[in-house]
């Protein structure tokens, strides 16, 4: 098995576990971007604590589930948005205003669409969650 976007794989797991109840779920394998998404879905309590376990090899993410969670993916491609360009793309991956967020990978690190926003920067879209 060939793993093309490893963080597309995560989202999906995440998301599939939500679907069935699953009270965690691990991710292999792991990486530094997938640690910081998952860093901002939890500041944020989509999901509950996460580890990173290591397997010798690449490595793991066990995440607590907390089934706050409706729907999550990635954006491919990753487009790259402007500080002010974040409505458009709100509208299209976000069910309603306020609801959701966006993460967004900026030179300042991986934050949400919201915190770019506040701070005046742009970045690359990479995925959303609500």
């Amino acid at each position: 098995m060939t793993l093309l976007d490893p963080l597309a794989d995560a989202m999906s797991s995440i998301y599939n576990s939500e679907l069935v109840g699953k009270p965690e779920v691990i991710i292999a394998p792991a990486s530094s971007l997938i640690e910081r998404v998952l860093q901002v879905m939890q500041l944020k309590g989509y999901i509950g604590e996460f580890e990173q376990i290591d397997d010798g090899k690449s490595g793991r993410f066990r995440i607590q589930l907390m089934g706050r969670t409706n729907k999550c993916g990635v954006i491919k491609p990753r487009y790259p948005v402007k500080r002010d360009g974040f409505e458009r793309f709100e509208k299209r991956y976000l069910p309603a205003y306020n609801y959701g967020i966006l993460i967004v990978t900026t030179p300042q690190g991986v934050m949400t669409h919201n915190d770019a926003k506040s701070r005046g920067i742009g970045g690359r879209l990479l995925a959303y969650v609500y």
